[in-house]
């Protein structure tokens, strides 16, 4: 593939470069909004999804079934209406965490921070319309952290072996790529030490590669195509592979509607799902060097076709079904750290918020504070490094001229 250069949909610069504060609360308000906006449609293909809306999802939804309290799979879940997903509920869990920790994370913050908020904080879940325990609204794999973490003591670096291979990590990794802004190296590391407690293999390199795309995308020059190039450099394996098909296909499209099908079939030979989303294929989700979780390389195509604006971008990720609250929530979250907060519609993160009883902003305040005080942290560290490694490195000099 060659390396993506420019888009004929790509935005302006804005006329002021969008400050740590106002890109961090783009990233995660953005998230929250493609999250929402995704979230009734999910597992849906693009033609269900025309024939119940009559037409393209354009905005906030109502849920598919109006029966959802009974509706299979969906219930007990009011998806739609403005309300997030596990994926904003647990963004923001991981957000606490670094409130709490105020450092660089590890394996071992998810196991001593992250699951017991999961088990031990009852708070408001949207789709659920009540207050309960997050672990009573998150996927079954994402359970598989408690399980493996706080009733088997597994080692929090290689809890997420034998966990089904998804997207459950890659989309709650945005705030690593928040406190790592602008070092997408650093967020990748990071990120896969984090998901060392919830996933292996290509789950695993998915969340390592989206939170150094988000990092990258809080570049001073950054565009759509420079995260994907930093995504492209940093990706291994079946994640590299899907990610250069994706976009290669996506390179030469500037609409949406004709990104759905050509997108879709380039990520085909790496997904392990099949083609019926609710069926999935004996081989899904397994372990494999070959193989690619869906969500981020469409989640980088549709940034591509959507050009660093927030509406094609999520709206693309939307309409694509499948997966689709998670692709949104990821491509909004590259939009948002991309232009800052002001790329994401006001109305929608307005009836977000409300809806979901979530404040949307306080999130990215919080983080990006966290961030100033790593990177002083960090700049201390290195400062210490550079003068033991020059004293270490002086020695063997100093040995020689003495000798001589």
């Amino acid at each position: 593939m060659a390396t993506p250069v420019s888009h004929p949909t790509t935005l302006p610069a804005p006329p002021v470069p969008p400050t740590l504060e106002d890109r961090a609360s783009g990233a995660l308000v953005g998230a929250a909004v493609g999250d929402a906006l995704g979230g009734p449609v999910e597992g849906c293909t693009p033609e269900q999804i025309v024939k119940r809306h009559g037409g393209r999802v354009e905005g906030i939804v109502g849920p598919f079934h109006d029966d959802w309290r009974t509706a299979r799979p969906i219930a007990p879940y009011h998806k739609g209406d403005g309300h997030v997903t596990d994926d904003t509920l647990m963004t923001h869990a991981l957000v606490r965490v670094y409130e709490t920790v105020r450092d660089h994370l590890d394996a071992y913050d998810i196991a001593d921070h992250l699951v017991p908020d999961l088990i031990g904080t009852p708070r408001w879940i949207p789709e659920l319309e009540a207050e309960a325990l997050p672990l009573q609204r998150i996927f079954l794999a994402e359970k598989w952290i408690v399980a493996r973490l706080h009733y088997g003591h597994a080692d929090p670096r290689e809890a997420g072996v034998g966990n089904i291979v998804n997207c459950g990590a890659a989309m709650y990794m945005a705030p690593v790529g928040i406190v790592n802004a602008g070092n997408p190296d650093r967020a990748y590391a990071e990120a896969l030490d984090i998901s060392g407690a919830h996933q292996s293999s290509y789950g695993r390199e998915a969340a390592g590669v989206f939170a150094a795309a988000v990092a990258a995308a809080f570049a001073p020059e950054a565009t759509p195509s420079s995260v994907v190039v930093q995504a492209l450099r940093l990706a291994k394996d079946g994640t590299r592979a899907a990610i250069e098909a994706v976009c290669e296909a996506a390179a030469s499209l500037s609409d949406y509607e004709s990104a759905l099908g050509p997108l879709r079939a380039a990520i085909a030979p790496f997904d392990t799902v099949g083609p019926d989303y609710r069926n999935p294929s004996l081989g899904a989700r397994r372990p494999s060097r070959l193989h690619a979780i869906e969500e981020l390389p469409i989640a980088l195509g549709m940034l591509l076709v959507g050009g660093g604006d927030f509406r094609a971008t999520v709206l693309g990720s939307v309409n694509y079904g499948r997966d689709c609250d998670s692709i949104a929530t990821m491509s909004g979250a590259l939009v948002g750290a991309l232009r800052g907060a002001s790329a994401v519609p006001a109305e929608w993160a307005a009836e977000v918020s409300r809806a979901s009883r979530l404040d949307l902003s306080a999130p990215g305040a919080a983080l990006a504070t966290v961030a100033r005080e790593i990177f002083t942290r960090d700049r201390a560290r290195a400062r210490t490094h550079e003068q033991a490694f020059t004293a270490i490195s002086a020695i063997p000099a100093m040995t020689e001229a003495s000798g001589r």
